[in-house]
């Protein structure tokens, strides 16, 4: 059986760490160095951050941060927020991003995902994927420039498109489960693994090692993304890992 990963997600604001609802207000949780040396003394397989400041987001920001982070954490990286060209994407990894995160030029210009690829190799990009259920239409609609923009693109032919481009893994996102701690979209993820060749990471909705264990089962998903869990619970990737080894999902020893 392939390993599992469990991925903290910290989300930045001006350099601070901040948890979202459903993509709308968020709260500060703190520094995202400090942050970033607990979850390296809890043995997280990986970190993303991604930057999701409305009126600024720079990648200096997230270079800038690497270099702090770099010294307290020593797992995989992935970075992203704002990327709109390849060039910044190099940026990032030459900077010391081991992926980087792109979303909302996936559907503009794709030669990012392609040209990055073709350079660092496809496992250094991640494409984010943000999705909100539509009650009239009964179907999920795409979403970018974090939630603000809906997409007129159908999940599945994004996905295809994405990988076909370059993309090493998808991270797909359920914006009406993000803050709310209540399960992950198992259905929506199903979808998605349905037709990726790539490793699929799912996103918001982390509650409990429950809800965890059963989103593991029931779509064999490469790995879950987790924030609300980690921030607002005494909950941890060590006591994680230990829950679901019980029911055996495999995850790398450290």
């Amino acid at each position: 059986m392939l390993e599992k990963r469990i991925i903290p997600v910290q989300l930045l604001v001006d350099g601070r760490l901040v948890k979202t609802v459903q993509f709308d207000r968020w709260r500060d949780v703190g520094d995202p160095v400090k942050s970033s040396a607990v979850y390296n003394s809890q043995y997280a397989d990986e970190l993303i951050f991604l930057n999701i400041s409305r009126d600024r987001r720079s990648v200096a920001d997230l270079q800038k941060l690497i270099k702090e982070v770099s010294t307290v954490c020593f797992m995989p990286m992935a970075m992203g927020g704002g990327i709109t060209t390849a060039e910044e994407a190099a940026f990032l990894i030459l900077n010391g991003a081991d992926k980087i995160v792109v979303n909302s030029i996936a559907y503009g210009d794709p030669s990012v995902i392609t040209k990055t690829a073709d350079t660092f190799g496809a496992q250094a990009v991640v494409v984010c994927v943000d999705v909100r259920f539509d009650e009239e239409r009964g179907d999920y609609v795409l979403y970018s420039d974090c939630g603000r923009r809906a997409q007129h693109v159908g999940l599945e032919e994004h996905v295809e498109h994405i990988i076909a481009a370059g993309a090493g893994e998808i991270m797909i996102q359920s914006i009406d489960r993000d803050g709310m701690m209540k399960g992950f979209d198992i259905a929506l993820t199903q979808r998605v693994m349905a037709v990726s060749t790539a490793p699929v990471i799912a996103a918001g909705g982390s509650g409990n090692y429950e809800q965890m264990k059963d989103a593991f089962l029931a779509t064999d998903v490469s790995a879950l993304a987790c924030g609300s869990l980690f921030n607002f619970s005494d909950s941890n990737p060590i006591r994680a890992k230990a829950f679901l080894s019980n029911h055996g999902l495999n995850f790398k020893k450290v």
